[in-house]
């Protein structure tokens, strides 16, 4: 199959509104089932099972089975960053006379929320220009990297930059977030940042959606370790 006809074959599958419904659902990296996600798509559960179908045979979903049920995720990180980077896109608006148009979004899930495995909205950028405004990142357009300090200050934070196993995710890299139009951090590292503030009870996710809700041990421990009064 052609380069074109690959891409075509990928939007004709995103540009359906059931479709893109089950796939902006799975962006927080959850795994849900066939019934769970025809009621977010708003379909019965035979349409939605036609819906997962193509959405797996198109490798844009992987599917485990556990017992009776069978979970739905993205298949990978890179067709979580190929949504993000559409939702850029489509927050424009339709217009090219209109690019910077203000994304319509509610201000929970501007405040903060999950891209895939990293947080984003107004937290996650505000964590990225911490750790780079500090010295201990260092960000280019397509991936960044920890300084010597960075090393440092993140094994203090009880983030372990070595990779574990076999991976060919990058360590860091910049999102760019679909509703604040700057940078939050994506790679392992910000699946990392993501799961030690949830370790440390900082965060909350929601059970239903991408929406993060920060606890007060949160607040205060964004202040305190990056300056942040969110």
């Amino acid at each position: 199959m052609t380069n074109a006809a690959s891409l075509s074959g990928t939007a004709a599958l995103i540009g359906d509104p059931a479709r893109a419904n089950i796939l902006t659902a799975l962006l927080d990296g959850r795994a849900l089932t066939a019934t769970e996600l025809a009621y977010t798509a708003g379909v019965t559960a035979q349409t939605a099972s036609g819906h997962l179908g193509k959405l797996v045979e198109g490798r844009l979903l992987g599917v485990a089975v556990q017992g009776r049920h069978r979970y739905f995720r993205l298949a990978s990180p890179e067709v979580a960053r190929m949504l993000e980077t559409i939702l850029v896109v489509a927050a424009a608006g339709p217009g090219a006379a209109k690019p910077r148009a203000t994304p319509r979004v509610s201000p929970e899930l501007r405040a903060a929320r999950t891209c895939y495995d990293h947080l984003a909205g107004r937290l996650g950028v505000a964590i990225a220009d911490a750790l780079v405004s500090r010295g201990l990142i260092v960000l280019g357009e397509e991936a960044g990297e920890a300084t010597e300090a960075g090393h440092a200050w993140l094994a203090r934070f009880g983030v372990s930059v070595e990779p574990v196993g076999r991976t060919k995710r990058l360590f860091c890299r910049p999102c760019l977030d679909w509703s604040e139009r700057r940078p939050h951090l994506a790679g392992r590292l910000g699946a990392l940042l993501c799961r030690r503030c949830e370790e440390l009870g900082w965060i909350d996710r929601a059970r239903d959606g991408r929406v993060v809700t920060l606890t007060q041990t949160g607040r205060r421990g964004f202040a305190d370790t990056f300056g942040l009064h969110v």
